[in-house]
């Protein structure tokens, strides 16, 4: 099993919007999907799914898990419900969504339920999301790192968190990369856009295939399909080792996302 390397987020799509942005990135090529608990949008994807005509078993469907329903005995009925709205047998990535170091709930515990979920076949692989080193090490020592099939975290190239991504290299730990676009902040910056510039393609397009020059895996969201379809194009851009380094430069910690109680220490 691996996880693909492209693939459509939810975060902030609600009702009718999700609705269309699913059916829309299904129909222009997305394979892979990506929900989660909080985002209280899981019935949505799983309408999106059933009405798109696409197979289940050539989909990639990952959600995560809420923050209340970590614990030994919440975790599977949680995720239970979660493929009642998915409409689906299993889905094929859990994540724990935060590690929330204050919330009473151990790594090891949480990780634990997670790997119980995939011994009764509920998702085909588990990870983890927002994870920083130490509360990494200890999902390793709980389940192995040979069963944490990523580490989802916020990557931009704002932020590139150069410290956590080469130790999740170093572990053999495949990393996603969410918020590629910091919320839209990159696709004005100049350096990016003049890269876009002289590649024909788009900033959006050149800061995901940066990720994926690096060998990320990215899900970006959108609710407009050209913009979905413009996305995938990333896949076929390549940029040089001067843009590369280019980019690398724009490193200032830009990080968008860290909820109180429920991000551990960053590194």
């Amino acid at each position: 099993m691996s996880i693909p390397a492209f693939g459509v987020g939810t975060f902030r799509l609600q009702g009718q919007v999700a609705i269309d942005s699913v059916r829309n990135a299904l129909d222009v090529g997305y394979r892979a999907i990506d929900t989660a608990q909080i985002y209280e949008n899981e019935a949505e994807v799983g309408q999106a799914i059933a009405e798109s005509g696409v197979a289940r078993e050539d989909l990639f469907v990952t959600t995560k898990i809420w923050v209340p329903n970590t614990a030994q005995g919440k975790l599977v009925p949680s995720l239970k419900a979660s493929l009642a709205k998915l409409r689906t047998d299993y889905v094929d990535l859990t994540l724990i969504h935060w590690p929330a170091p204050g919330n009473g709930v151990t790594v090891a515990e949480f990780m634990t339920a997670l790997a119980e979920a995939k011994s009764q076949g509920l998702t085909r692989q588990i990870g983890i999301s927002n994870f920083p080193i130490a509360e990494t090490r200890a999902a390793i020592a709980a389940v192995g790192r040979d069963a944490i099939a990523t580490n989802q975290i916020e990557l931009s190239p704002y932020l590139q968190n150069p410290t956590l991504t080469a130790f999740l290299k170093e572990q053999g730990i495949p990393v996603t990369s969410y918020m590629t676009l910091a919320y839209g902040k990159v696709l004005q910056d100049p350096v990016i856009g003049q890269i876009a510039e002289r590649h024909d393609a788009t900033p959006a397009q050149v800061a995901l295939a940066w990720a994926l020059q690096l060998g990320y895996s990215v899900i970006p969201s959108s609710t407009k399909r050209e913009n979905l379809a413009s996305n995938l194009l990333a896949q076929q851009l390549r940029l040089t080792a001067d843009d590369m380094a280019a980019i690398a430069a724009l490193e200032r910690n830009g990080r968008e996302v860290s909820p109180e109680g429920l991000a551990a220490a960053w590194d």
